[in-house]
């Protein structure tokens, strides 16, 4: 070959990617300048997307069009925007419970909106004509659950279309017979990149179109693009990335939507540490699609290394919100040293639009596979069962007078209270309100139970644990969410 030829091809993919790494970090520092306000918590509703699409219903550069509705009568909203021959197509929240890339998509909507990036995104619409399907199942996030209103999980109907949501997504989908798919959702926050503490940020797959596993041009170009977003994350959360096990799912969307000819590229919203709205990892969906739509317009991710794709870390799940490693227990007259790994469980509120934590003990014993959030070496410290206070206050303002920290500090991590409001469903104090006759069952550390539990060093009580959250009894409980009533 031409040595020329070969210098010159060089030069081009060099500069692509300088230009590409440019956008990247321009897009990740101008963020707020995008970002969607009104949007700012995950348990957003139908309702709150409404204003937001009527405006780019009346916005001459885009085009709105309602492709459906859901079985509740929502209804289903498509926004395009672009003149190129490529179509993409990106569709989110088929699971009600899953929002984080909801958000990413007014963010990027008002992108292409503004009067920034004016080379950029003519280089984009020039080249793309990009599709969004916000919120595809909002029945179950009105309720905030992943199936929809039928009870089904709509990433399993790609077969039966058995509800007007997935006939809808099959009906887009076949009427733009689009190049490129991003099929975006949420993944439990307990996965973790393979063998690390890392939690998986973001995680990714080019779905198998067959049982086989084979790879043609259509499955290896999202393969392409996965690794080049791939390395964008990683400039933000480093080693924070997991790819997830392509066994073919006759029955899924991303599976099938690669064979029916679109490149499917899944993304999962995972965990980042004290990012409990992932309002960080909504940011980087933000940045990596957008320089990923860039990287399409301009072509340069054919020039990707397919292996590449490979070298990404497998997706785990071995991590807890909290772990307590090496603490002594004592049971029957033993002392045993144990690890325990306990996760912060979300209950929501009656309308479903914020939470309240239940935690449990997922796992206890040898733990020294699995990582946490938080990591306590309890080496030298004995676990104690926390006391009731023996003062029965008459309310919960007389609590809310105390210095709580000194009474976990003697031992106490139940307090009663002799007239609770009927509306109160969890102590926003760190500590467990328990009502007049409620009976503290006999102390266990067992899988299942809420943990609760103070840590004991040269006679000293130095921490608590209280519903799965670790205070420092000298320092105050900074971080924490709430405790527990007990009627």
């Amino acid at each position: 070959m031409n040595l020329k030829f070969i210098f010159l091809a060089l030069l081009a993919t060099t500069f692509c990617n300088a230009q590409e790494n440019d956008i990247t970090e321009s897009l990740y520092g101008t963020y707020e300048k995008y970002l969607e306000p009104s949007l700012e918590k995950r348990r957003i509703k139908h309702h709150d997307l409404q204003p937001l699409i009527d405006e780019y219903r009346k916005n001459p550069k885009f085009m709105v069009q309602t492709v459906g509705e859901s079985i509740e009568g929502r209804n289903l909203s498509l926004i395009s925007i672009g003149s190129g021959k490529t179509d993409v197509f990106l569709w989110s929240q088929m699971h009600g419970d899953e929002p984080t890339a909801t958000q990413a998509i007014f963010d990027i909507l008002n992108f292409l909106d503004g009067e920034d990036f004016a080379a950029e995104k003519q280089a984009i619409l020039k080249s793309c004509t990009l599709h969004f399907l916000p919120m595809l199942n909002p029945d179950g996030a009105e309720v905030f659950q992943r199936r929809n209103r039928l009870g089904i999980d709509i990433n399993r109907d790609a077969l039966q279309l058995q509800s007007p949501e997935s006939r809808t997504l099959k009906k887009v989908r076949d009427s733009l017979d689009a190049d490129f798919g991003f099929n975006l959702h949420d993944q439990s926050t307990y996965y973790n990149a393979e063998r690390t503490e890392k939690p998986a940020t973001i995680s990714y797959l080019a779905p198998a179109y067959n049982y086989e596993k084979e790879v043609n041009d259509v499955r290896a170009n999202a393969m392409k693009v996965i690794v080049f977003m791939n390395g964008i994350i990683q400039k933000y959360a480093p080693g924070q990335v997991g790819r997830y096990n392509d066994d073919f799912e006759p029955r899924a969307f991303g599976d099938n939507i690669q064979r029916w000819g679109t490149s499917a590229i899944l993304i999962e919203s995972g965990g980042y540490p004290e990012d409990v709205e992932k309002q960080e990892i909504r940011k980087l969906n933000y940045v990596s699609i957008l320089s990923a739509i860039y990287t399409i317009a301009e072509g340069s991710y054919k020039d990707i290394p397919l292996e590449d794709y490979g070298k990404i870390p497998e997706n785990d799940r071995k991590l807890f919100d909290l772990k307590i490693e090496n603490a002594t227990y004592s049971l029957l007259g033993n002392d045993y040293v144990i690890d325990i790994g306990m996760n912060r469980l979300e209950v929501d509120n009656e309308n479903h639009d914020d939470f309240w934590y239940s935690s449990r003990i997922l796992d206890q014993g040898d733990l020294s596979t699995y990582y946490g959030y938080e990591t306590f070496n309890a080496s030298g410290y004995t676990i104690v069962p926390g006391k009731v206070y023996p003062e029965t206050l008459k309310s919960v303002d007389v609590l809310g007078r105390l210095k709580i920290e000194s009474l976990l500090k003697s031992g106490h991590t139940y307090i009663r209270v002799e007239n609770i409001p009927k509306d109160m469903l969890n102590s926003p104090f760190p500590i467990h309100i328990i009502g007049k006759k409620h009976e503290v069952p006999e102390f266990n550390i067992e899988v299942g139970i809420n943990p609760t539990f103070l840590l004991e060093k040269n006679g000293k009580i130095e921490y608590a644990v209280v519903n799965g959250f670790l205070i420092d009894v000298n320092k105050g409980a900074t971080g924490f969410g709430n405790a527990m009533i007990y009627r």
